[in-house]
């Protein structure tokens, strides 16, 4: 499953998950943009689509059980859903309630998922759990500006640590990836990267074996600093 998948990044990993065999399920906020999605799609594979707001519990409880109801189980869980590029803001004159809806999606709302799914998962010991993040993100590489998109970004990486040593023991995976910049509506028409290329670390880590790293941060298949 894919969060935030009816454009972008996720419609990108959805269209490679599929090709590679794989039954997905595509989400988005909107009825109308997922089912607008699910057409360019299903004929790539066995694809499925759930109006999916990770902001909102009920939401996550509802697809929560059309997953168990219709499937039994989750393999992979990817968080993609993202909101935010507040390049506008400076962390002096945040609007902080605009900040808090930042959080809410991308932060609560990945949250909120992998609470969702993890109980099955730990069931069938086996899980994989990717968190679309960015170097934004990164301590390591922090400066100025975009605080909300930067700092709900940072704490994904924390959750992305915590969950990943928390859930090795049950071969659950769960890693941060930084697709890189990327021509998306919040990436702009000017960066370097298009969506597939985008894509390719998210499938990389969706599809790790088991023993392999876990609570780490990875851009281009390499690890890379907080």
């Amino acid at each position: 499953m894919v969060s935030g998948s009816n454009r972008g990044i996720g419609f990108a990993t959805v269209k490679e998950l599929l090709k590679k065999g794989y039954q997905v399920i595509l989400t988005a906020r909107s009825q109308e943009d997922g089912k607008k999605a699910f057409e360019k799609l299903k004929s790539f594979g066995e694809l499925h689509f759930h109006q999916l707001d990770v902001s909102n519990e009920e939401s996550v409880k509802q697809i929560a059980e059309y997953v168990e109801n219709n499937f039994g189980y989750l393999d992979i869980l990817i968080n993609n859903a993202g909101i935010n590029y507040d390049t506008w803001h400076s962390a002096f004159n945040a609007d902080l309630e605009e900040v808090h809806q930042t959080l809410e999606t991308n932060l609560f709302g990945a949250w909120r998922l992998a609470q969702a799914f993890i109980p099955n998962m730990k069931k069938q010991k086996y899980g994989r759990i990717v968190n679309v993040s960015s170097g934004l993100g990164a301590l390591s590489n922090m400066s100025a500006g975009t605080p909300g998109c930067s700092i709900s970004k940072a704490a994904m990486n924390v959750l992305t640590v915590k969950l990943g040593q928390e859930l090795k023991r049950n071969n659950i995976l769960v890693n941060s990836v930084c697709p890189g910049w990327v021509r998306t509506d919040m990436g702009g028409s000017t960066a370097p990267h298009d969506p597939q290329k985008g894509a390719e670390t998210i499938v990389w880590a969706a599809e790790l074996e088991d023993k392999g790293p876990t609570g780490k941060f990875f851009r281009d298949m390499e690890e890379i600093e907080w």
